[in-house]
């Protein structure tokens, strides 16, 4: 499994399509790992250079120590990049890793060409919510959180599906550390100012069932960035490259096209 070694920590990632393609980088959600991306990743076209990663803390990378601080995040999507010679990317980022998208759009516009915002906003929740499932992710473990948080993510039958049960699996195999790392870069982002200085061309997606980051925070964020583009993905919820694979893939390459990326 491809790593990258920094000296304070080591990323998984997973670099497919084609290797002299246009790049186009994806960042997950909390709590999940690379592995949202599984069902879109075949459906985009396999011309491009689609390179996903694990969070610090999530999936198959190292978990730090917490808490983590959003500018952590982002200097770790920038070193991975810079790694893999990664320039004018489309960066896709979901929940948090649409926060880390506006973050390395604002810091590295030479790495970046668009962006994919899917499920996410300049501001999420407060810190008091944050701290509260820290807490409780530390004390009790992630499937104290499990439940509510697959609520907000996906819409009834998909959470009663197999491939719903698989994902309250996934989340609870997490590694407790990691989550409250993340919950930590969450509760401490703002990024009104800086999101509403950028200018690049930009999708916002959002699931309609979305409980986590709901259609009209998404489009708040969405009208911050001049000439952007908002879509709902009907039936949707959070993370819909999960439960709308097909209808997430079609918005992502039909705007890819319209930026010439493909």
């Amino acid at each position: 499994m491809p790593e990258i070694e920094f000296a304070d920590l080591r990323l998984h990632y997973r670099d497919e399509g084609t290797a002299t393609g246009a790049p186009v980088v994806f960042a997950h959600a909390l709590g999940s790992d690379l592995r949202i991306w599984d069902n879109l990743i075949p459906l985009l076209p396999q011309e491009l250079r689609l390179v996903r990663y694990d969070l610090r803390g999530h999936g198959l990378s190292e978990v730090p120590e917490p808490p983590y601080a959003m500018g952590a995040l982002i200097r770790d999507a920038e070193r991975l990049m810079d790694a893999l010679s990664l320039r004018d990317a489309v960066f896709v980022g979901c929940s948090i890793g649409g926060m880390i998208a506006q973050g390395i759009a604002v810091k590295r516009l030479d790495l970046i060409r668009a962006l994919v915002l899917c499920d996410t906003a300049a501001k999420i929740g407060t810190a008091e919510l944050w701290q509260d499932r820290i807490d409780q992710a530390r004390s009790y473990g992630l499937e104290s959180l499990a439940d509510p948080t697959m609520k907000r993510w996906f819409p009834p039958a998909f959470r009663a599906s197999p491939e719903g049960q698989i994902w309250r699996e996934r989340f609870i195999e997490g590694n407790p550390d990691g989550y409250a790392g993340g919950a930590a870069a969450i509760a401490g982002t703002d990024f009104y100012s800086t999101t509403a200085r950028l200018t690049l061309p930009t999708l916002a997606i959002v699931g309609s069932e979305d409980g986590s980051t709901p259609p009209d925070l998404v489009r708040e964020t969405a009208e911050l960035i001049k000439g952007s583009r908002f879509e709902i993905i009907r039936g949707a919820g959070h993370v819909p490259s999960i439960d709308k694979p097909a209808e997430t893939a079609a918005l992502i390459t039909a705007f890819l096209k319209s930026i010439g990326h493909v």
